[in-house]
């Protein structure tokens, strides 16, 4: 399996449809399918009917959004960015920002 570019917890911006420029975080990350839920983008309204737990009603809720539509936001200047692999001097294999060469800081 290739390594991901993208991971949950990774700083976005979105480089096309309706929410165009808009930058959140990643929420989740679907491999199989290569989408995203990022935070704050693509909010759609579902109608949902009310149960024991929950209230019924109309809900605000983030849909998927597909990763070629995403760029991960570069540490050093905020613009969009491609993804690339280094591997340290211990060994190590980290992500790097393509625009400025940073590595991009690892969520545990």
């Amino acid at each position: 399996m290739a390594a991901a570019k993208i991971k949950k917890g990774d700083k976005v911006v979105v480089l096309s449809g309706r929410d165009k420029g808009k930058t959140g975080e990643v929420i989740r990350i679907e491999p199989k399918t290569d989408r995203a839920f990022v935070s704050g983008v693509n909010i759609v309204r579902k109608h949902r009917k009310q149960s024991a737990q929950e209230q019924g009603g109309i809900v605000s809720q983030e849909a998927s959004i597909h990763l070629s539509s995403i760029a991960v936001v570069d540490p050093k200047d905020g613009k969009p960015t491609r993804v690339g692999f280094k591997t340290l001097a211990d060994g190590t294999k980290v992500r790097v920002a393509r625009r400025s060469g940073e590595v991009i800081s690892e969520k545990k």
